[in-house]
């Protein structure tokens, strides 16, 4: 078995979904940006197999220790499980960073179908699920997504008090879990960061999709963490670069886009008339995985605070099994209608209530909307003067700590 963490701090919700596969014959796939914890998530179905299966022969496959340098290929990797099965007692594989195999789906379904061990791995880029690969194993995978720290993890892994001094340091930080081995200065934490913005571009997107002009795509990834949150298109951001003297063209820098989503760092929210009849293919808004990686891209900036809370709302609402839309109508645009089980939520972010200007913009919105569904102010003061025909203002820390 792989070398196991020194510390392990168990992440509850994702455990107890893990092991409702166990034992059912589906490979499960835990996809996610590098860093977000998935390899922990391994170990920590890994132990928890063990205590409830004490003779269990667990096979564990980290892609990113020399020791499985030589399994380069779907042949390799088979050969070396079927080696390494035991008989008399159940077998679990593990494979960390499962598509640094060459043709790995090969070896998964011809394991799959034998029914010779329960298959579990890890994945950093989304076309390890998507194409010609789904099509190989269609019906025989389930995908378990893996997000970094939400802010009630955050809490729990640094062991702090929800209060207002460690939602600034959320803010800031983000919420890989790694930090907590780390103390949190910004000289050190933003040096990390920064070590892991390199990696990821390195890794899953310049040598995996043999980027030539590196030096372009950090400066679209700076450009969407300066406009985090904001409606545009390829050809607006490709117009907006031109002027500054960068040309890039739009497919190109389509491209670049794509393969930042499908790495997990990015997400793409599309908009849609807030009838919800209609969507529209163009102007979208991006997100980071993990807004601490966002900050230290342009540096954390407290004048950008409200891009901030928007992010951070959102990934809360995609974390809690949520499909998220911008809502637009003639004269409003809504945040976020966020969709699950046939219900919706509406929400509406700010940084402050400043005025009573300022409040009414941001009611009015969601006043306009008329249907039953929840509707939220997300906002950094504290809610006062109650709610307003029924729209209800949250401070932004109760917000992260509720699951919706």
């Amino acid at each position: 078995m792989s070398p196991r963490p020194d510390k392990i701090i168990i992440r509850q919700k994702y455990l107890d979904k893990a092991l409702s596969f166990k034992g059912i014959s589906l490979i499960k796939v835990f996809t996610g940006q590098r860093r977000t914890g998935k390899s922990y998530l391994l170990h920590m179905v890994a132990d928890a197999i063990v205590q409830m299966e004490p003779h269990a022969n667990i096979i564990f496959v980290d892609m990113e220790l020399m020791e499985f340098a030589t399994l380069n290929k779907a042949t390799e990797l088979y050969a070396s499980v079927k080696s390494k099965l035991k008989e008399g007692v159940a077998n679990y594989l593990f494979i960390d960073e499962v598509q640094e195999i060459e043709d790995f789906e090969q070896a998964l379904r011809s394991l799959l179908n034998e029914q010779v061990v329960d298959i579990w791995c890890t994945g950093s880029n989304a076309s390890v699920l998507s194409g010609e690969l789904a099509d190989r194993l269609s019906g025989r995978f389930i995908e378990i997504p893996v997000h970094s720290l939400s802010y009630p993890e955050f809490l729990k892994f640094h062991s702090v008090n929800n209060d207002n001094s460690s939602l600034q340091l959320y803010l800031k930080y983000g919420g890989l879990p790694n930090l907590i081995h780390l103390p949190l200065t910004d000289e050190v934490v933003f040096d990390y960061l920064k070590t892991i913005n390199a990696t990821v571009m390195l890794k899953d997107v310049v040598k995996r999709h043999e980027v030539r002009n590196v030096a372009m795509l950090e400066n679209l990834m700076r450009f969407l963490a300066d406009n985090t949150g904001s409606l545009f298109s390829a050809n607006s951001i490709s117009k907006f670069m031109k002027a500054q003297g960068q040309k890039i063209s739009v497919a190109i820098l389509t491209n670049y886009i794509q393969y930042a989503l499908d790495a997990f760092y990015l997400t793409k929210v599309q908009r849609i008339d807030l009838k919800g009849k209609r969507h529209f293919e163009t102007n979208e808004k991006y997100y980071f995985e993990d807004h601490g990686l966002r900050n230290a891209w342009i540096g954390y900036q407290p004048m950008h605070i409200n891009k901030l809370i928007e992010n951070i709302v959102f990934k809360h609402l995609l974390v809690n099994g949520y499909r998220m839309f911008v809502g637009i109508s003639a004269a409003y645009e809504v945040d976020f209608i966020a969709e699950k089980d046939n219900k919706k939520l509406y929400v509406q972010c700010a940084y402050l209530m400043e005025s009573e200007q300022t409040r009414q913009r941001e009611f009015r919105t969601l006043l306009s909307i008329r249907d039953n569904f929840p509707k939220l102010v997300v906002t950094m003061d504290e809610p006062s003067g109650g709610n307003i025909e029924g729209v209800e203002h949250w401070h932004l820390r109760d917000f992260l700590s509720r699951d919706w």
